[in-house]
């Protein structure tokens, strides 16, 4: 065995600054999620043209994650170092330990079905799973709705027009997505795989997305258009963090 001598130099990693002030937080949310947007586009913009051998990959999420958290949270883009639990929420995340292994069950399911399912049950998967998983300390609801947003685009082959995506109607109401969340975390303690509710509220505020496009570009509201669809989608917002 090697004895340490005095006068030895030892590297000693710095802990990452974070923000600790309310106000330069919520600065702070706002920028990164702007850095977020930046890195799914890029993401989206590198992937089209693949096609069927399009791979997600761990690695994606990670970043994205950092991209949220960077300067909020000492473990930005890391996956959570502890056990975690979700408020108001029967679902149970799986134990730390297992997180890796979760993730990349995850991105094996996106590439072996990218050729054989839906954009909008691809995004619905993503979105739900990641949820699932819980695999980061914060930030997973953010993660897993730009995840899913990138998975969307690329299987479409495009980027979706419009100044206002479906993930911001989700951000603007969450009961409606934290409801499909719950029905697709009810069906897999059945030991299904069923995320028919989300798939049908993405289908929704996919029309709101694209709508709004028209009435930006008419300069009129459609009738039963935008807010006809954000209005079926309205309720109470809730605290579940995801």
């Amino acid at each position: 065995m090697i004895e340490a001598v005095e006068g030895d130099r030892k590297s000693v990693a710095a802990p990452p600054e974070t923000e600790t002030d309310p106000d330069a937080i919520a600065r702070r949310e706002a920028a990164n999620g702007l850095r977020q947007v930046d890195a799914v586009i890029e993401y989206i913009d590198a992937a089209v043209g693949t096609g069927s051998q399009y791979r997600l990959r761990p690695s994606i999420l990670l970043h994205l994650n950092r991209c949220a958290l960077e300067g909020i949270s000492k473990y930005a883009g890391n996956y959570r170092p502890a056990d975690i639990y979700i408020t108001q929420s029967k679902h149970k995340p799986p134990p730390q330990a297992e997180v890796p292994g979760h993730v990349e069950d995850l991105c094996e399911y996106v590439s072996q079905n990218f050729a054989s399912q839906t954009a909008i049950h691809l995004g619905a998967y993503v979105m739900w799973r990641i949820n699932w998983i819980h695999p980061f300390d914060d930030g997973n609801g953010r993660t897993a709705r730009a995840a899913a947003y990138l998975v969307l685009c690329v299987k479409l082959g495009y980027r979706l027009p419009g100044k206002r995506s479906l993930v911001d109607f989700i951000v603007n109401n969450k009961k409606p997505y934290y409801d499909a969340l719950e029905d697709a975390d009810a069906a897999m303690r059945d030991g299904r795989i069923d995320v028919s509710t989300l798939e049908g509220l993405l289908e929704k505020l996919l029309s709101a997305q694209l709508v709004s496009v028209i009435e930006d570009a008419t300069g009129r509201p459609i009738q039963g258009g935008t807010k006809s669809a954000v209005r079926r989608n309205r309720a109470p917002r809730g605290k579940r963090g995801r």
